[in-house]
């Protein structure tokens, strides 16, 4: 079966976000990761959150940190958050499930137990299988949300989550929030395998910003060509 294709003009604008260490880690080896980046940059980044329409993690986020993904903003709508969820691991319990008939909360998915989805979706979430003949189609998810009016993804990862966005293309802009930190190597890295096997593939961005924000450094960087 042929990768579904998404017309370019009708494609959410998509924003990659990383808060990291200066070595680039996300956690620690044990998944401690509460809190490398300041006050600060939390506080800039809920402001990014509430310039999207919607707002993405994986799986292993919702698990691991079971966020309410909320803008805290005044004034400011919350975006629709969104899980990518191979495996249907998102919790019934979940912050995000439990607050679903108050923000809208969807799960894309792959395969998982009709009853957990069924449970999900008692709960307020909507589940939308999407699948290819490489497991969860990124494309067909996108191209749901684009049909239901989204316009801006914000995807807030993880590490496998972000490297699937950037395998497939699918983003426009990366926003890096890096603390003065080091976590040394057994931290866990801010993105996934990227299956490179020449230094001519590597993936090349072009830095539009670079400002403070407390002690953290906030990079912006887009698509290379």
């Amino acid at each position: 079966m042929p990768t579904r294709q998404i017309r370019p003009q009708t494609r959410p604008k998509i924003t990659l976000k990383l808060a990291t260490s200066l070595d680039g880690k996300i956690a620690l080896a044990n998944g401690e990761s509460q809190w490398i980046t300041s006050e600060a940059s939390r506080a800039h980044g809920r402001y990014l959150r509430a310039e999207n329409d919607a707002i993405a993690i994986g799986a292993n986020t919702a698990e691991l940190d079971n966020p309410r993904l909320t803008t805290r903003v005044l004034g400011q709508k919350d975006p629709i958050r969104v899980v990518f969820d191979s495996t249907l691991r998102l919790s019934p319990d979940s912050h995000l499930a439990a607050t679903a008939n108050e923000t809208p909360t969807w799960v894309f998915t792959r395969n998982g137990s009709e009853d957990k989805a069924e449970a999900l979706r008692q709960a307020g979430v909507v589940v939308h299988p999407v699948t290819d003949k490489n497991g969860l189609s990124l494309e067909e998810a996108v191209d749901k949300l684009a049909e239901s009016g989204v316009r801006s993804l914000l995807i807030e990862g993880g590490g496998t989550l972000i490297a699937s966005f950037i395998r497939a293309g699918l983003y426009d802009t990366l926003h890096w929030y890096r603390a003065p930190v080091l976590l040394g190597g057994d931290g866990r890295d801010c993105i996934g395998a990227l299956s490179l096997t020449k230094i001519g593939h590597a993936v090349r961005l072009h830095r539009m910003k670079s400002t403070e924000v407390g002690q953290d450094l906030h990079e912006i960087y887009v698509k290379g060509d």
